[in-house]
């Protein structure tokens, strides 16, 4: 019996604990897998997240460790820069992390558009599933993510043309058919996570019908460490490193913050504190690269089953970190069991939930500038890359601002006789400075004009510049100069 005097939740938080450890156990293993490293470095990131990331202040009840997210960049530059260099880019990241965090830059990332989060993740999402639908045939996969899209049906051709692709199909749709199937039975059933069922039940049919499928191969956790020696580190002297640094930073810190901001509206307990988040997820990535792990960030599939769970304090998280480590080191052999089709099955049913079919219909519905933004920047993901999709996305949402932020309208008088009075009012930028002065140019040349600013919130130079010309060459070919109001308040 759990004793809970001194720590009166432990006991929700360690049965919390538990169901957290057996959904995480095969996404740790599926991402790696997917990330090109060895399984066991999932597994580090996951221990890490828990004993060191899930000790700090942040938030209380979310957990962090290898994330489906990342997968797409980190394969990208475990294929660029080696596994060696894993470790000094993930140690950068953390590091540039902890400085944004001690710096006070964590609560801003809440500032990144919704839409260039949600198409960043759909974006991954895609990208995700064509890629893991070539492991599941035992196929290998086109290294940019628009050949791995335009590349399936070659791909289909060839498995149809394979016993063993066919098997390793079954087994990664038997997967995916499973995580689907499993939210239908009894409650009672669903202690037990449907992704963790699904892989042992692949497991079990991989070696009752002995199946011709490629399984996990295991090196074991000390030999799976891959501390950053002085060859990695002298890769910093590649611009390339530090770009890749700066998109792993940048993309774990919002993926965890907005993260956080889900799971708060899961509970009622203390709030996230989100300087203090960034701090712990870059001790967590700083700790990660010294090991030469995977990357971490909060993630919300395990972050919502640990609240759903009952979990009341960080222990729960730590709890979890620790049965993390007891796995891999008491029955690494296991792994070696997993067929890869499996983790594939797991990691395309990720990959369609970072999809956001829903608020990519409520977006078309209200907002199309927004529901534009989403697709061109998870096309731009898919045709491009992460980093440079991701930068896309922003530059568009920063133009949209922009374009909205500088409404203006233009109102003209004209009586018929005496001076033709035009009133500006909201806010006058270069951005429609075009269509004002078409409007301006229009007006008659032989009457005098009363140009009223004095409506305006916000009159840019470019604007204003550009109004005193307009006046200066009317007044010089009309009868009479132009009259300018302006309020004082941007004069």
């Amino acid at each position: 019996m759990i004793r809970t005097g001194k720590l009166p939740h432990l006991r929700q938080d360690f049965l919390a604990s538990l169901v957290v450890f057996l959904v995480a156990v095969p996404l740790c293993v599926g991402v790696a897998v997917a990330s090109g490293v060895p399984a066991e470095l999932g597994l580090i990131t996951g221990i890490v997240g828990g004993l060191v990331t899930g000790l700090m202040p942040g938030s209380s009840l979310q957990v962090s460790g290898p994330a489906a997210g990342l997968t797409v960049i980190v394969f990208e530059a475990v294929s660029e820069f080696g596994v060696g260099t894993l470790g000094v880019i993930v140690l950068g990241a953390g590091l540039l992390q902890l400085a944004m965090g001690f710096s006070g830059i964590g609560r801003w990332f809440r500032a990144i558009s919704v839409s260039v989060v949600e198409g960043m993740l759909c974006g991954i999402g895609l990208v995700i599933i064509a890629g893991q639908l070539y492991a599941a045939a035992g196929l290998k996969a086109p290294d940019t993510g628009l050949g791995k899209i335009t590349g399936l049906p070659g791909a289909a051709a060839e498995a149809i043309g394979s016993t063993e692709a066919l098997a390793s199909l079954a087994v990664g749709a038997g997967t995916v058919a499973v995580i689907v199937l499993w939210k239908k039975l009894p409650k009672r059933v669903r202690y037990v996570p449907g992704a963790l069922a699904a892989v042992v039940l692949a497991t079990a049919a991989s070696l009752g019908l002995g199946l011709p499928v490629a399984t996990v191969e295991v090196e074991g956790l000390l030999g799976a460490l891959r501390p950053p020696g002085s060859e990695a580190f002298a890769e910093l002297a590649n611009p390339a490193v530090w770009g890749t640094i700066v998109a792993f930073a940048l993309i774990a810190s919002a993926e965890s913050l907005f993260s956080a901001a889900a799971v708060d509206r899961l509970h009622d307990g203390p709030r996230t504190q989100y300087d203090k988040e960034m701090v712990a997820q870059g001790a967590g990535n700083t700790v990660c690269g010294l090991l030469g792990a995977l990357p971490m960030t909060a993630v919300i599939v395990r972050s919502s089953a640990n609240v759903e769970a009952g979990a009341r304090t960080k222990a729960s998280r730590v709890l979890h970190g620790v049965w993390l480590l007891l796995f891999a080191t008491a029955l690494p052999f296991a792994l070696a069991l997993i067929p890869l089709p499996a983790l594939a099955g797991v990691l395309v049913h990720a990959g369609w939930k970072l999809i956001p079919f829903r608020q990519v219909a409520g977006l078309w519905r209200e907002q199309r500038g927004e529901a534009a933004i989403l697709v061109i920047t998870a096309a731009a993901i898919v045709v491009v890359n992460m980093f440079e999709g991701v930068l896309i996305g922003l530059a568009l949402a920063v133009a949209k601002t922009a374009w909205e932020a500088s409404h203006v309208k233009l109102e003209v008088l004209d009586k018929g006789a005496g001076p033709v009075r035009a009133h500006l009012t909201g806010n006058a930028t270069f951005l429609r400075l075009p269509k004002i002065l078409d409007t301006l140019e229009s007006l008659p040349q032989d009457r005098p004009v009363e140009l009223d600013l004095s409506g305006l919130h916000h009159l840019d130079h470019a604007c204003r510049t550009a109004l005193e010309n307009w006046a200066a060459r009317h007044s010089a070919s009309g009868t009479e100069p132009v009259r300018l109001t302006t309020a004082a308040a941007i004069r």
